[in-house]
């Protein structure tokens, strides 16, 4: 890596913003607010909205919008039977 072009890679306690989820990783981004963690030091603090505790894919809550297929529903649509469908 060429010096001097790169920025600062450290340590930051990510907080999801509706949970209060917290976890350590590294970053590049700065920010003023500091928290304390588990091992005792303060690291820089970023707020974030969605991590995976709060994520519908990740928590299990997420809501199936379209459960049936584009067949189905112009089967629906045009009021056509499924021949294959047993009576």
């Amino acid at each position: 890596m060429k010096p001097n072009i790169h920025p600062e890679y450290h340590p930051v306690v990510f907080l999801d913003s509706t949970t209060g989820f917290k976890f350590l990783s590294g970053s590049t981004k700065k920010t003023q607010e500091t928290i304390e963690w588990e091992d005792g030091n303060t690291y820089p603090v970023i707020r974030v909205e969605v991590t995976s505790d709060s994520h519908p894919f990740y928590t299990g809550r997420q809501k199936f919008t379209q459960a049936d297929g584009r067949v189905d529903r112009f089967n629906k649509k045009y009021g056509l039977k499924d021949e294959n469908a047993a009576e």
